[in-house]
């Protein structure tokens, strides 16, 4: 009973937090502020009132669509709103009431937000991945189920590695082969999950953008580039890893074994 409550409770708050996520994410990309001017349509600018704020159930409410101008809402809204309920559930349910509850639950807000920036502008802003950064060391200070020397390592070394691969690509394909947005971004990856999962965290990030992008191609018939933001690979790999990439390890070394 208790855990089911904690579920729900973890649900509901993922389902707010969502909504104000999706403020992050367009402001950040506008350069507005986060409290001024109020929610607001960003088709006619209207005002927008308390019912027309519920997460998810809103949306499904208006049929998609404005109250005031009818004009469409974007769906990444009941999207991420949804996503970020699911994971946060997902979270107490791996790691309990617990402090590294709390670091998943501020992983995952950081990484929704900047899947929205990434996929909109292909940029993850600084002033996200900074307030990440900070939170994710107060709370590793409070709670780090590794040596803390982990979490170091995988915060430097993240960010050197991804700085590797970029300069190393762009060498050989004589452009931006990832931008530095990704470097910083592995930086909170490693101190959030240490030196282990964020390497297994590249390898699989890797894996779904390359399956991801053949698709892609096949599917828009063009042997022309296909630019694709890396960011919300990373993103989808990391949180992957935090739930379930120590048992991924375990099973590989297994085979070995």
């Amino acid at each position: 009973m208790e855990t089911a409550v904690a579920l729900s409770f973890a649900a509901v708050l993922g389902l707010l937090i969502g909504s104000f996520l999706n403020v992050v994410a367009l402001r950040s990309l506008s350069g507005e502020s986060l409290a001024f001017p109020p929610s607001h349509c960003t088709s006619c600018s209207h005002r927008l009132r308390p019912l027309d704020l519920v997460p998810v159930f809103s949306y499904a409410g208006l049929r998609g669509r404005c109250r005031y101008c009818h004009n469409r809402i974007s769906i990444q809204y009941p999207i991420v709103e949804a996503a970020t309920g699911l994971l946060y559930a997902l979270m107490i349910w791996a790691y309990g009431v617990s402090w590294e509850a709390a670091v998943g639950m501020l992983f995952v807000s950081i990484l929704m937000a900047i899947v929205v920036t990434d996929l909109r502008a292909m940029l993850i802003p600084n002033r996200i991945l900074l307030f990440g950064l900070a939170g994710a060391l107060v709370l590793r200070l409070i709670s780090h189920p590794l040596p803390w020397w982990h979490y170091a390592a995988g915060m430097i070394g993240g960010l050197l590695l991804i700085v590797g691969i970029a300069l190393l690509g762009s060498l050989l394909l004589r452009k931006e082969a990832m931008g530095m947005g990704d470097a910083k971004l592995f930086a909170l990856v490693g101190l959030v999950l240490g030196w282990k999962l964020t390497l297994l965290t590249l390898f699989v990030a890797s894996l779904l953008g390359t399956i991801f992008g053949v698709f892609w191609i096949m599917l828009k018939r063009t042997g022309r580039e296909a630019y694709l933001p890396f960011g919300p690979f990373i993103a989808l790999a990391s949180v992957l890893c935090m739930l379930a990439g120590d048992a991924w390890i375990d099973w590989y070394v297994s085979l070995l074994s």
